[in-house]
């Protein structure tokens, strides 16, 4: 089950606009944010949510899609997230998050897959931008950007030929995304 929830969990950048995200589905994401381990248990991560058409065009903007697809300048209308989780740290909590951002980001994907939802993770942003758009306080400082919603392209895991890590997208958009093979990341030492 594990197994398959991973591999279900891709970075899908194209959805079904149309199909909305609740904010209880959002919160129920965050929850398991929430109870996912933090270094030393500060909990120092905030998130603002939004699912709403208005503030979602104030985000969008300010997101870098995918640099190894340089033509291609993100969703367009209509294959834009309905939901965004943007993840924060309160600075006066602790200034160094760790891993706990990662652990986070995680635990919100593998549940929205659960729910039949997909993600991607951009820490790719113009952070100043979003802060302004947003009227975040500067004592949170934004780590990533979570888009959410109904996925509207096939992704499709394949082993790396020659060693080329490039995902890159087939005559019919289907998003290809190579993988190391398991014996190469298991040291013998």
């Amino acid at each position: 089950m594990m197994k398959e929830l991973i591999r279900k969990n891709r970075s899908y950048r194209r959805f079904r606009e149309d199909e909305s995200v609740s904010m209880e589905a959002l919160k129920g994401l965050v929850d398991l944010a929430r109870l996912s381990p933090s270094s030393a248990n500060l909990q120092p991560l905030r998130y603002i949510l939004s699912n709403e058409a208005e503030k979602n065009a104030l985000i969008f903007p300010h997101l870098k899609w995918a640099g190894y697809l340089k033509e291609w300048q993100g969703p367009v209308e209509g294959e834009r997230p309905s939901a965004y989780i943007i993840v924060l740290t309160d600075t006066e909590i602790s200034k160094t998050v760790n891993c706990d951002h990662g652990i986070a980001a995680q635990s919100i994907l593998l549940g929205a897959v659960e729910q039949g939802l997909g993600g991607c993770i951009l820490s790719s942003a113009d952070r100043e931008g979003l802060r302004k758009n947003l009227k975040i306080p500067a004592k949170f400082e934004i780590l990533l950007v979570i888009a959410l919603g109904r996925p509207k392209e096939t992704v499709v895991i394949e082993e790396m030929a020659g060693g080329d890590v490039k995902y890159w997208r087939d005559e019919e958009q289907a998003h290809h995304v190579p993988k190391r093979k398991l014996s190469e990341l298991i040291l013998k030492l």
